[in-house]
């Protein structure tokens, strides 16, 4: 009998979704068939694999209304915000409007005698293993560059978003792209594991957490399968003497609190400059409180449940050690009476923080926040370093150069000013440290799925 993977709600704890994870046998076929499948989709001209692509993403954002409901069952998010597809759309626009330049060849030297380019050509087939949070995007950000570029295509989405790698299916299906391009697969951790082992991949794509890439990066040793991985954060924000507070507050707190906090690059540790670190912090109290916790089907809602009880017991875990090793809480939880003890979390601001605290140290990836004063920048810029992680840090400042100073000495994939949260397809996305490897989007996420091949043609002569 198969065993049942299952999406348990947020919403009321219910079993919303359940799939039968396909057996090791069932996997390597859709493995082999998708190889099998590969050569014919490459062969198509990129403006044909384009259309299908670009028609795909049509059909999917047809079905948002329906999306968008089964979101909010699946991972918490509320229906008020309209789920992904301003994102998924312009994502997958702007990969698909640079495809032709970032695909051709590079040409050295076109001569008499000589023909010498680099070219690129797809990897063969790509396993994307996507994660809950932001399912819709974070999938499109490596399957819309791999189909593009004339890869076929394996897909394993969290347990948490069951549906969504079914919809992805069908829509890119209904646009054009054929079955065995484009599978969706359910699958347990071992044959995942096992698939990766058995060398069908050119690339595997991870999101998720760091103890996961470390289980894919032994799953493919000895393969020499390409990885791209991005596990996890701690992102840092900054506000410096002359920022703007009226723009740093809601800012940054909507960068920590969105999604219920549970955003790649969401906002975990704050650094406010000692001359504005009180009023930022009255405003930011004030900011949260305006906050309604509740059913995420309520028009009323701006935050809803986590995505399971489970990551919520964790930043309840964290929030009592900091308090208890000095740490003050800001915000009364009785403010927010849907917090149920489960998946249900009221917000929290805490100051009195510091590094020796998990809370400061550990992904919290929940709706908290520490928030600490500091002296300059300098002092700004080692604390903003001392982290395991290093995908994005946000400065708030009116100093462009000196953010750019600043910028260059941090250990991060981006950075931001006076922004955060937010991925720039024209930029690449990618991290140091703990948070992985790799780069998505921008012409380099071309790079990731495809391999250069070089051609050095003499013409003959007499």
């Amino acid at each position: 009998m198969s065993k049942m993977i299952q999406c348990i709600s947020p919403v009321d704890g219910s079993v919303y979704a359940e799939r039968p994870a396909m057996s090791f046998d069932a996997a390597n076929q859709a493995a082999l068939n998708a190889k099998a499948a590969q050569k014919g989709w490459a062969a198509l001209p990129l403006w044909e694999r384009v259309e299908k692509v670009m028609a795909g993403i049509e059909k999917l954002k047809a079905m948002n209304p329906d999306i968008v409901e089964e979101l909010a069952w699946q991972m918490g998010r509320p229906t008020r915000y309209g789920g992904e597809m301003g994102g998924v759309i312009e994502r997958a626009d702007y990969m698909a409007k640079i495809a032709e330049e970032a695909l051709a060849p590079t040409i050295v030297e076109q001569s008499p005698h000589f023909k010498r380019y680099i070219a690129r050509e797809p990897v063969g087939v790509v396993f994307i293993i996507a994660p809950w949070n932001y399912p819709f995007m974070t999938a499109i950000n490596t399957l819309v560059p791999s189909l593009i570029a004339g890869n076929s295509v394996l897909l394993k989405h969290a347990s948490q978003t069951l549906l969504v790698g079914e919809r992805l299916a069908e829509a890119f299906h209904a646009g054009g792209v054929p079955e065995a391009v484009f599978q969706n697969v359910f699958l347990d951790h071992a044959t995942t594991e096992a698939l990766i082992k058995e060398r069908h991949f050119g690339f595997v794509n991870f999101t998720g957490s760091v103890n996961g890439g470390a289980a894919i990066e032994r799953a493919a040793a000895g393969t020499f399968t390409a990885t791209g991985l991005e596990l996890g954060g701690k992102d840092p924000g900054y506000v410096r003497a002359d920022a703007d507070l009226d723009a740093a507050v809601p800012g940054l707190m909507d960068g920590a609190l969105f999604n219920a906090g549970q955003c790649c690059c969401g906002i975990e540790r704050i650094y406010v400059h000692e001359s504005l670190y009180d009023a930022f912090v009255e405003k930011a109290v004030a900011w949260t409180k305006e906050l309604t916790l509740g059913n995420p089907f309520d028009d009323k809602t701006t935050l809803g449940p986590m995505a399971n009880a489970r990551f919520a017991k964790v930043v309840r875990e964290q929030i009592a050690d900091a308090v208890n090793s000095g740490a003050k809480a800001l915000i009364d939880p009785a403010l927010f009476p849907a917090d149920d003890g489960g998946a249900y979390l009221a917000p929290q601001i805490l100051v009195n923080v510091n590094h020796n605290m998990r809370v400061m140290r550990e992904e919290s990836f929940g709706p908290v926040v520490g928030i600490m004063p500091v002296k300059s920048d300098e002092e700004a810029i080692e604390l903003m370093n001392d982290s395991p992680y290093g995908l994005t840090a946000s400065i708030w400042t009116a100093d462009s150069l000196k953010a750019s100073e600043i910028g260059t000495q941090l250990q991060t994939g981006t950075v931001f000013m006076n922004r955060c949260d937010y991925l720039d397809p024209a930029l690449c996305w990618t991290g140091c440290k703990d948070t992985g490897r790799g780069a998505a989007l921008s012409s380099l996420g071309y790079m990731a799925v495809t391999r250069a091949k070089s051609y050095h043609l003499k013409e003959a002569t007499e």
